[in-house]
């Protein structure tokens, strides 16, 4: 009887455990989140929705998934936390009923050339291991047949030291197997300076020899460093250097000079210009400089390797007449079924892993990708399903999963995929929370949060958390906007010329022959792996006229900001030192201004080892991170760290008229609110701002250059549906300007409203490469011939 009393009070309704189905937050304040305070349910499906910049990742990312992190990193030992990245607890007052945190974000997977899908997903691990043990002819361990290990092979006498004794000639070699190319060290490219470009050998360096733009020889103090460098002959024709001159011109290490009575250091011309011009990210250099980069540097295809990055060796062993390098460059599909036709008993656990992850990307809809795909080329899209496949199989429940905009670079056809697959955590009774703006994913949600009303500081509030119904039925942002469809123009504009692609053989097109019409809106479409891409920027030329703006990672420091990114701080420098009569260097941060204390930081950094770094405001400038004796000069009546602090909208105004009038300045930032970026203030630092953000600035700095074509990827990634509409007017006035605009675009608003639709298809990698639909939206929607003219259908309501 006692037994049943207990089992009674201690039934599953009624078990305290049971109580803890909410994670819990109060007073977050992270970024621009105003006191937020929700209650999230566990082991539901959770879409976190609002504008551009209103707080959504600073919520989910930089709080819940960032303190979860945290407090996991702390159950391990100090002596493993000494190896691990530090975190600071966020800004919140309390976080309660937190589970493990897995976040699969769209960060980039890196550009190391060297990393690939195989690489990044253990698949290369397990086809290496299964090519080392029925691989014919067997060469070695799995070692060796690894592009990122080279052999080595050592001997010599090593000194043994064992209590009182000593033996130092005692012989030992060591001996590793590796599979790396030797001629471009598993790079599968090697690539080479066209030295013609930086100079004119039949002149010396006093006649002006160097070609490269900026280097003047009478007054520019890196080519004085050449000429009178002790190394080389200035009045010699450089053609007529001895050898031992050309090896120091062309390679010498650094070494002090002295150079007009100044210490400078002087280097060989190929690391300085690797230095001073290959380092930096050719989206930020001026039109002229960029130029001169894709002339200098060649690329190409190692001839050893032919590619594949592997030794001959490691080619020459095979199974089933395939080598790894052969396995590596099929479509994963294909690879998946290759594997199936293996058959031994001896390597049936790995074969059956191997199994699983190659099926995992067919499910996931990367079926088209091949391993030996170089992950610095993912989309962001891409990147994270990914980072997914590890997560699919897992046996682990009650987890959170985090997900950012899981749909980005997916047709319409492949949103309902992804769907699934999040679905599918959630019934594993996982938490599953999601930033993301698609109508068709907020539909399928349990739980809305939606943040706002505006982005920057006018967010960081909770406007709705409820149903999908009751966002619907609410006075929000999205909740109006949720509905919205786009509608196919009654008159299309007309081409006033074509941009013409023959024979296009780019990774899966398959000799396409196509027109793009010049003076319209063009869109590329087509189900993710099709071909757009390829097409687009493997095959437009890159001259002069092309202004590609794709969603490559910045390049930049926590000090660098949209100000410096876009080249707006030159103009307010020179406006601050013309209206205050002293040098322009005085209001950078980074330069003769920056205050002494926090070296123009704003703040010091102190390292504690295994805890957390910390980050307090500097005392000395309070953060604004100007020498004081620099903060007197004013314009307008701001000082410069009150300018940098401005939205731009704010910022715009300033510098639009009055004694700050800067048409300069003025012009930048009327770009930057064009592209709907009026809530950054212009010093905030880069590496806070989302992907859709970057691209967005990248896409305002360009608008200023003098391109006829712009050739966008996906500039809809990260834009709320409210946000849409000022982009496509965007596009339109950039066309009513004279340029051609060509987009690689899934948004059906942004189908809808184009002039000329290409539809490349049918399918993804071999199934795709071809163009399936050429003409107006009203033709595409009329046809329905297409995947994608049964979802644009389906979305105007024909």
């Amino acid at each position: 009887m006692s037994r049943t009393t207990r089992t009674d009070a201690q039934s599953p309704a009624t078990h305290d455990a049971d109580s803890h189905d909410m994670i819990r937050v109060h007073g977050a304040r992270e970024n621009n989140l105003k006191d937020v305070s929700i209650e999230i349910p566990k082991r539901r499906l959770t879409v976190f929705t609002g504008v551009s910049g209103s707080g959504k990742s600073s919520l989910v990312f930089d709080t819940i998934a960032a303190e979860s992190k945290r407090l996991i990193n702390e159950t391990y030992s100090a002596f493993l936390q000494g190896f691990m990245p530090t975190m600071a607890r966020p800004e919140v007052d309390v976080l309660d009923g937190l589970t493990t945190a897995i976040t699969v974000d769209q960060q980039r997977m890196g550009g190391d050339p060297r990393s690939t899908v195989g690489t990044a997903t253990d698949a290369n691990a397990m086809l290496r291991i299964l090519f080392s043990r029925l691989g014919k002819p067997h060469i070695g361990p799995p070692s060796a047949y690894s592009f990122n290990t080279a052999s080595v092979r050592a001997s010599g006498g090593i000194t043994v030291e064992r209590g009182a004794e000593k033996t130092k000639t005692v012989k030992a070699t060591f001996n590793r197997t590796g599979g790396m190319c030797t001629r471009c060290e598993g790079r599968g490219k090697v690539s080479d300076i066209d030295l013609t470009q930086l100079y004119d050998d039949s002149k010396s360096l006093a006649e002006g020899a160097f070609t490269i733009p900026g280097w003047k020889s009478d007054s520019q103090w890196t080519v004085q460093v050449y000429a009178q460098s002790g190394f080389v002959d200035p009045d010699k024709p450089i053609r007529s250097f001895t050898k031992k001159e050309m090896q120091a011109f062309l390679y010498g290490e650094p070494t002090k000079v002295k150079v007009n009575g100044v210490n400078l250091t002087y280097e060989g011309l190929i690391p300085k210009i690797q230095k001073s011009f290959l380092s930096k990210d050719k989206e930020a250099m001026q039109p002229h400089i960029r130029a001169f980069v894709e002339r200098a540097v060649t690329f190409a295809t190692c001839p050893e390797c032919d590619g594949t990055r592997l030794t001959e060796g490691a080619r020459s062993s095979k199974i089933n007449r395939k080598s790894i390098a052969d396995a590596c460059a099929m479509e994963i599909r294909d690879l998946a079924e290759w594997v199936r036709g293996v058959k031994e008993p001896s390597v049936a656990p790995l074969l059956t892993a191997l199994q699983q992850t190659l099926d995992s990307f067919v499910q996931i809809g990367l079926g088209y990708l091949s391993l030996d795909r170089a992950s610095g080329t993912l989309s962001g899209g891409e990147a994270q399903r990914v980072k997914m496949i590890r997560h699919l199989g897992s046996s682990l429940t009650d987890v959170t999963y985090v997900f950012d905009e899981p749909t980005a670079g997916l047709h319409p056809h492949d949103i309902q995929r992804m769907n699934n697959l999040l679905l599918q955590l959630r019934d594993k009774g996982n938490t599953v929370l999601v930033v993301e703006h698609k109508p068709e994913v907020i539909a399928i949600a349990d739980h809305v949060v939606d943040l706002g009303p505006g982005a920057g500081t006018a967010g960081g509030t909770v406007c709705f958390e409820g149903t999908v119904e009751g966002l619907k039925a609410g006075d929000t942002i999205t909740g109006r906007h949720l509905d919205d469809r786009a509608s196919l123009k009654e008159e299309v504009r007309k081409s006033t010329g074509a941009l013409e692609i023959r024979g296009a053989t780019a990774n899966n097109l398959q000799g396409v022959d196509v027109d793009i019409p010049l003076g319209v809106l063009s869109v590329i479409t087509g189900v993710a792996g099709s071909g757009k891409s390829s097409l687009v920027h493997g095959s437009i030329p890159t001259e002069e006229g092309v202004v590609s703006v794709d969603q490559s990672p910045i390049r930049g420091s926590r000090r660098s900001n949209p100000a410096t990114y876009t080249g707006l701080l030159d103009p307010i420098r020179k406006a601050f030192a013309k209206a205050n009569d002293v040098k322009p260097a005085l209001f950078s941060a980074n330069s003769e201004g920056a205050c002494p204390s926090c070296n123009g930081a704003g703040v010091i950094y102190s390292d504690l080892g295994i805890m957390a770094g910390t980050a307090t405001t500097c005392e000395d400038c309070g953060g604004k991170r100007f020498d004081a004796s620099v903060l007197e000069y004013r314009l307008g009546g701001r000082d410069i760290s009150e300018v940098l602090a401005m939205p731009v909208t704010e910022a715009e105004e300033f510098f639009g008229s009055g004694e700050a009038a800067t048409p300069a300045a003025h012009r930048i930032l009327q770009r930057l609110a064009d592209v709907g970026l009026g809530y950054l203030t212009i010093g905030q630092p880069l590496t806070t701002l989302s992907g859709g953000e970057r691209q967005r600035l990248k896409l305002a700095t360009h608008m200023g250059d003098k391109g006829g074509v712009y050739v966008l990827d996906e500039p809809t990634t990260g834009l709320h549906l409210a946000d849409v509409e000022q982009l496509l007017g965007l596009l339109d006035r950039l066309v009513e300007s004279g340029k051609s605009v060509i987009v690689i675009e899934h948004h059906q608003a942004v189908m809808a409203h184009a002039d000329w639709i290409i539809d490349l298809g049918p399918g993804a990698g071999h199934d795709g490469g071809k163009i399936v639909f050429e003409g107006t939206p009203a033709d595409l929607v009329a046809a329905r011939s297409t995947l994608t003219g049964e979802h644009l259908a389906a979305y105007v309501g024909a």
